[in-house]
């Protein structure tokens, strides 16, 4: 039993490596007891950062672990969108990541408490399903790309002690960005950031455009692109793509917007300078 039992340990820390998570719930499930985790754990094998979950005892926490445990053991449909994801493409320069840097999780699964708690610099914030429809599948490293990539999803490399982890396109991340604006300031931001998008792929725009469930965000990711007027939106083809009807005052006070029908702030077109 003891062989057995070291056997299964070895298993468990090559499986972990230096930044993976696992929870409770995958090891009972995986058929370690809570008797033989609580004696890997005393033994200095394993430890618990937040309550429900454990790592190598020598492990390092990162956003990064937690994400690709999340993802890949935990099979949660839930991937890294918006800002946190424009970021991570290099777009940070025009979005306000002040104080603790917040990654919005976007997907129909629910996000275990643990991932929230996690001492790690990136605090894990549940977006719902934002403005598509939930995925069918899971992140699995035998998911195809080119199912990820109709999703407006892909493998990211983030670092070098995580293989990959899956985020929202810059295209995707953007039309997220749209649907969770809120405020004048939120327009701004966005307004700033399609400044520096010229890069956005238009055979994938337009399939995300048709997909999107977010008139918001529809409307407005349209309106800024028609004010940055990169070369990208020659070529875009919104054919079949929802705008809704009438005019709609999301950010009430402002100007409207003859073209897409949506108020935008009054001093938008002079915030950049």
């Amino acid at each position: 039993m003891a062989e057995q039992n070291r056997q299964k340990l070895n298993r468990l820390l090559a499986e972990l490596g230096d930044a993976d998570f696992v929870s409770a719930r995958w090891l009972r499930g995986h058929g370690y007891s809570t008797a033989l985790v609580a004696g890997y754990v005393r033994s200095g094998w394993l430890r618990s950062p937040a309550r429900g979950v454990y790592m190598a005892a020598a492990g390092v926490a990162t956003w990064e672990g937690a994400l690709h445990s999340l993802q890949q053991r935990e099979q949660l449909r839930l991937h890294a969108g918006a800002r946190f994801a424009l970021a991570l493409h290099g777009h940070e320069h025009y979005l306000r990541m002040q104080g603790v840097r917040e990654a919005t999780l976007y997907g129909p699964d629910r996000l275990p408490g643990w991932a929230s708690v996690l001492a790690v610099d990136v605090r894990f914030l549940h977006g719902g399903l934002g403005p598509f429809p939930p995925v069918g599948f899971g992140f699995s490293a035998d998911a195809p790309d080119d199912r990820l990539s109709e999703e407006g999803l892909e493998r990211l490399v983030v670092s070098s002690t995580t293989e990959w982890v899956v985020v929202a396109s810059a295209e995707r991340a953007m039309l997220e960005l749209c649907h969770e604006a809120r405020d004048a300031a939120d327009v701004h931001e966005a307004h700033a950031t399609m400044q520096g998008m010229s890069g956005l792929r238009p055979s994938e725009l337009s399939g995300l455009l048709r997909r999107c469930q977010s008139i918001k965000a529809k409307r407005l990711f349209l309106a800024l692109a028609n004010r940055a007027n990169h070369a990208w939106l020659e070529r875009l083809d919104t054919s079949g793509v929802d705008l809704g009807r009438g005019k709609r005052a999301f950010f009430p006070g402002g100007r409207l917007d003859a073209r897409y029908q949506i108020t935008l702030p009054a001093d938008l077109e002079s915030s950049l300078g």
